[in-house]
Protein backbone atom coordinates (compact mmCIF):
# COMPACT_ATOMS: atom_id res chain seq x y z
CA UNK A 1 0.00 0.00 0.00
CA UNK A 2 1.48 3.16 -1.08
CA UNK A 3 1.34 6.58 1.01
CA UNK A 4 -1.65 8.53 0.61
CA UNK A 5 -2.28 12.25 2.32
CA UNK A 6 -5.59 12.64 3.54
CA UNK A 7 -8.37 14.67 1.75
CA UNK A 8 -8.65 17.98 3.01
CA UNK A 9 -12.18 17.57 3.27
CA UNK A 10 -13.42 18.23 7.11
CA UNK A 11 -14.18 15.15 8.88
CA UNK A 12 -17.47 16.40 10.30
CA UNK A 13 -18.81 16.55 6.79
CA UNK A 14 -17.54 13.18 5.99
CA UNK A 15 -20.59 10.10 6.88
CA UNK A 16 -18.15 8.50 9.13
CA UNK A 17 -14.89 8.21 11.51
CA UNK A 18 -12.78 5.52 12.99
CA UNK A 19 -11.13 6.48 16.31
CA UNK A 20 -9.07 3.41 16.99
CA UNK A 21 -6.48 2.44 19.36
CA UNK A 22 -3.22 0.98 17.79
CA UNK A 23 -1.39 -2.15 19.31
CA UNK A 24 -3.98 -5.20 19.28
CA UNK A 25 -6.87 -3.20 17.75
CA UNK A 26 -6.15 -1.47 14.46
CA UNK A 27 -2.38 -3.24 13.84
CA UNK A 28 -4.51 -6.47 15.55
CA UNK A 29 -6.49 -9.38 13.62
CA UNK A 30 -4.86 -11.50 10.25
CA UNK A 31 -2.67 -9.43 7.81
CA UNK A 32 -5.62 -10.19 5.48
CA UNK A 33 -8.21 -8.58 7.91
CA UNK A 34 -5.29 -5.38 8.38
CA UNK A 35 -5.58 -5.24 4.43
CA UNK A 36 -9.21 -5.16 3.78
CA UNK A 37 -9.46 -2.54 6.43
CA UNK A 38 -6.76 0.03 5.71
CA UNK A 39 -7.94 -0.34 1.53
CA UNK A 40 -11.37 0.39 2.33
CA UNK A 41 -10.52 3.34 4.90
CA UNK A 42 -8.08 4.52 1.66
CA UNK A 43 -10.30 4.01 -0.98
CA UNK A 44 -13.44 5.80 0.57
CA UNK A 45 -11.20 8.42 1.98
CA UNK A 46 -14.11 11.32 0.89
CA UNK A 47 -16.46 9.75 3.29
CA UNK A 48 -14.13 8.33 5.74
CA UNK A 49 -12.26 9.99 8.55
CA UNK A 50 -9.19 8.50 10.55
CA UNK A 51 -8.06 9.11 14.52
CA UNK A 52 -5.36 7.39 16.05
CA UNK A 53 -6.54 7.30 19.40
CA UNK A 54 -3.00 5.44 21.20
CA UNK A 55 -0.35 5.12 24.07
CA UNK A 56 2.57 5.81 21.15
CA UNK A 57 3.78 8.93 20.10
CA UNK A 58 3.28 10.83 16.90
CA UNK A 59 7.20 10.20 15.97
CA UNK A 60 5.88 6.37 16.09
CA UNK A 61 3.13 7.09 14.01
CA UNK A 62 5.01 9.25 11.58
CA UNK A 63 7.73 6.43 11.05
CA UNK A 64 5.24 3.63 11.30
CA UNK A 65 2.65 5.80 8.24
CA UNK A 66 5.62 7.14 6.06
CA UNK A 67 7.12 3.13 5.85
CA UNK A 68 3.51 2.39 4.67
CA UNK A 69 2.82 0.08 7.10
CA UNK A 70 -0.40 2.19 7.83
CA UNK A 71 -2.70 4.68 6.15
CA UNK A 72 -2.00 8.02 7.32
CA UNK A 73 -4.38 9.42 10.12
CA UNK A 74 -6.48 12.61 9.79
CA UNK A 75 -5.97 13.40 13.62
CA UNK A 76 -3.94 11.53 16.60
CA UNK A 77 -4.69 11.56 20.21
CA UNK A 78 -1.62 9.78 21.14
CA UNK A 79 0.58 9.15 24.11
CA UNK A 80 -2.94 7.72 26.21
CA UNK A 81 -4.52 11.02 25.47
CA UNK A 82 -1.90 13.86 26.39
CA UNK A 83 -0.88 14.31 22.93
CA UNK A 84 -4.32 16.10 20.63
CA UNK A 85 -2.59 16.82 17.00
CA UNK A 86 -3.70 17.35 13.59
CA UNK A 87 -2.16 15.88 10.54
CA UNK A 88 -0.40 17.78 7.87
CA UNK A 89 1.54 15.15 5.73
CA UNK A 90 4.26 14.18 6.46
CA UNK A 91 3.82 16.09 10.07
CA UNK A 92 1.76 15.63 12.94
CA UNK A 93 1.38 18.83 14.78
CA UNK A 94 0.04 19.42 18.21
CA UNK A 95 -2.91 21.73 18.44
CA UNK A 96 -2.30 24.20 21.14
CA UNK A 97 -5.82 25.22 21.79
CA UNK A 98 -6.80 21.79 22.73
CA UNK A 99 -3.22 21.06 24.89
CA UNK A 100 -3.32 23.99 26.91
CA UNK A 101 -5.48 22.54 29.92
CA UNK A 102 -3.46 19.23 29.29
CA UNK A 103 0.06 21.30 30.16
CA UNK A 104 -1.56 23.47 32.99
CA UNK A 105 -2.55 20.29 34.72
CA UNK A 106 0.68 18.43 34.14
CA UNK A 107 2.03 21.63 35.43
CA UNK A 108 5.79 20.28 34.10
CA UNK A 109 5.80 17.56 36.95
CA UNK A 110 7.76 15.29 34.61
CA UNK A 111 10.92 15.35 37.13
CA UNK A 112 8.92 15.35 40.19
CA UNK A 113 7.41 12.32 39.46
CA UNK A 114 10.15 10.40 37.88
CA UNK A 115 12.50 11.51 41.32
CA UNK A 116 9.19 10.23 43.52
CA UNK A 117 9.16 6.69 41.66
CA UNK A 118 12.56 6.22 41.29
CA UNK A 119 13.99 2.19 42.24
CA UNK A 120 10.08 1.39 42.42
CA UNK A 121 9.53 -2.13 42.35
CA UNK A 122 8.41 -3.60 39.47
CA UNK A 123 8.70 0.09 37.72
CA UNK A 124 11.44 0.38 35.06
CA UNK A 125 10.88 4.07 33.23
CA UNK A 126 10.74 3.55 29.95
CA UNK A 127 13.36 5.66 27.91
CA UNK A 128 11.17 8.61 25.70
CA UNK A 129 10.68 11.71 26.90
CA UNK A 130 6.89 12.36 26.57
CA UNK A 131 5.47 15.75 27.59
CA UNK A 132 3.03 15.37 29.68
CA UNK A 133 3.19 11.89 30.82
CA UNK A 134 5.30 9.46 32.25
CA UNK A 135 5.94 6.23 31.48
CA UNK A 136 7.03 2.78 32.97
CA UNK A 137 7.14 -1.39 31.89
CA UNK A 138 5.71 -3.03 34.99
CA UNK A 139 7.08 -6.26 36.18
CA UNK A 140 3.63 -8.03 37.65
CA UNK A 141 5.56 -10.45 39.78
CA UNK A 142 7.78 -7.33 41.88
CA UNK A 143 5.00 -4.68 41.41
CA UNK A 144 4.50 -2.48 45.02
CA UNK A 145 0.93 -1.61 44.14
CA UNK A 146 1.66 1.82 46.57
CA UNK A 147 3.27 3.71 43.49
CA UNK A 148 -0.60 3.97 42.85
CA UNK A 149 -0.73 6.41 46.35
CA UNK A 150 2.51 8.04 45.58
CA UNK A 151 0.94 8.91 42.28
CA UNK A 152 -2.51 9.95 43.65
CA UNK A 153 -0.42 11.71 46.29
CA UNK A 154 1.39 13.93 44.00
CA UNK A 155 -2.24 14.87 42.12
CA UNK A 156 -1.56 13.34 39.38
CA UNK A 157 -3.48 10.07 37.73
CA UNK A 158 -2.04 6.07 36.82
CA UNK A 159 -3.06 4.23 34.98
CA UNK A 160 -1.99 0.07 34.24
CA UNK A 161 -2.74 -1.43 30.80
CA UNK A 162 -2.09 -5.02 29.94
CA UNK A 163 -0.93 -5.87 33.30
CA UNK A 164 2.66 -4.55 31.56
CA UNK A 165 2.30 -0.50 31.56
CA UNK A 166 2.44 1.90 34.16
CA UNK A 167 1.52 5.46 33.19
CA UNK A 168 1.34 8.72 34.62
CA UNK A 169 -1.25 10.74 33.69
CA UNK A 170 -2.31 14.67 34.43
CA UNK A 171 -5.28 14.20 36.41
CA UNK A 172 -8.93 13.92 34.45
CA UNK A 173 -6.68 13.37 30.82
CA UNK A 174 -7.03 10.09 29.19
CA UNK A 175 -7.70 8.86 25.93
CA UNK A 176 -11.56 9.52 26.72
CA UNK A 177 -11.43 13.04 27.44
CA UNK A 178 -9.04 13.54 24.80
CA UNK A 179 -11.01 12.23 21.55
CA UNK A 180 -14.40 14.39 23.39
CA UNK A 181 -12.28 17.10 22.96
CA UNK A 182 -11.00 17.07 19.67
CA UNK A 183 -14.62 15.72 18.43
CA UNK A 184 -16.39 18.80 19.73
CA UNK A 185 -13.46 21.35 18.56
CA UNK A 186 -14.61 19.74 14.75
CA UNK A 187 -17.68 19.83 15.65
CA UNK A 188 -18.03 16.29 14.37
CA UNK A 189 -21.42 14.60 15.29
CA UNK A 190 -20.90 12.29 18.13
CA UNK A 191 -23.33 9.18 16.53
CA UNK A 192 -20.58 9.12 13.36
CA UNK A 193 -17.81 8.32 15.31
CA UNK A 194 -16.62 4.56 16.69
CA UNK A 195 -13.93 4.28 19.19
CA UNK A 196 -12.10 1.05 19.25
CA UNK A 197 -9.80 -0.41 21.86
CA UNK A 198 -8.73 -3.79 23.58
CA UNK A 199 -6.41 -3.24 27.07
CA UNK A 200 -7.73 -0.99 29.85
CA UNK A 201 -5.64 2.18 28.68
CA UNK A 202 -8.46 2.44 26.09
CA UNK A 203 -11.52 2.41 29.04
CA UNK A 204 -12.08 5.54 29.08
CA UNK A 205 -12.10 5.79 25.28
CA UNK A 206 -14.69 3.21 25.50
CA UNK A 207 -16.53 4.47 28.25
CA UNK A 208 -17.26 8.04 27.09
CA UNK A 209 -20.71 7.13 25.74
CA UNK A 210 -19.37 7.16 21.88
CA UNK A 211 -20.53 4.18 19.80
CA UNK A 212 -17.48 1.70 21.01
CA UNK A 213 -16.10 -1.89 19.65
CA UNK A 214 -14.09 -4.14 21.77
CA UNK A 215 -12.18 -6.17 19.46
CA UNK A 216 -12.74 -10.09 20.29
CA UNK A 217 -8.57 -9.90 21.40
CA UNK A 218 -9.28 -7.62 23.78
CA UNK A 219 -7.83 -8.13 27.27
CA UNK A 220 -10.52 -9.87 30.26
CA UNK A 221 -10.10 -7.06 32.12
CA UNK A 222 -10.95 -4.82 30.07
CA UNK A 223 -14.02 -6.88 28.91
CA UNK A 224 -15.28 -7.45 32.41
CA UNK A 225 -15.47 -3.63 33.05
CA UNK A 226 -17.30 -2.35 30.08
CA UNK A 227 -19.83 -5.51 29.79
CA UNK A 228 -22.48 -3.20 31.13
CA UNK A 229 -22.36 -0.66 28.05
CA UNK A 230 -25.29 -0.60 26.13
CA UNK A 231 -23.82 1.55 23.99
CA UNK A 232 -20.49 -0.73 23.20
CA UNK A 233 -20.44 -3.63 20.85
CA UNK A 234 -18.37 -6.82 21.66
CA UNK A 235 -16.83 -8.03 18.38
CA UNK A 236 -15.87 -11.53 17.90
CA UNK A 237 -13.08 -10.41 15.61
CA UNK A 238 -9.81 -9.40 16.49
CA UNK A 239 -8.37 -6.28 15.88
CA UNK A 240 -8.69 -5.22 12.25
CA UNK A 241 -11.45 -8.26 11.65
CA UNK A 242 -13.35 -6.74 14.82
CA UNK A 243 -13.14 -3.25 13.40
CA UNK A 244 -15.24 -4.29 10.29
CA UNK A 245 -17.57 -6.38 12.20
CA UNK A 246 -18.68 -3.20 14.09
CA UNK A 247 -18.77 -1.04 11.34
CA UNK A 248 -20.98 -3.38 9.50
CA UNK A 249 -22.93 -4.38 12.52
CA UNK A 250 -24.05 -0.81 13.52
CA UNK A 251 -24.32 0.32 10.06
CA UNK A 252 -22.06 3.22 10.26
CA UNK A 253 -21.29 3.67 6.75
CA UNK A 254 -23.39 2.25 3.50
CA UNK A 255 -20.59 0.65 2.10
CA UNK A 256 -19.02 -1.38 4.90
CA UNK A 257 -15.98 -2.85 4.78
CA UNK A 258 -15.61 -6.68 3.28
CA UNK A 259 -13.58 -8.93 5.48
CA UNK A 260 -11.20 -10.93 3.82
Amino acid sequence: MGIVTPRAKPLATRTFSLATDLDGTFLGGSEAERRALYDWIEANRETVGLIFVTGRDPAFIADICARGTLPWPDYVVGDVGTTIAEVHHPDIVPIPALEADIAARWNDAGGRVRAALHGHPGLTLQPSAFRYRVSYDLDPATFDAGAKCVVEGLGHDWLISDNRFFDVLPRGVSKGPSIRRLITHLGMSETRVLVAGDTLNDLSMLACGLPAVAVGNCEPALLHAVSHLDHLYVAGGHGAGGIMEAIAALDLHSDHPKGA
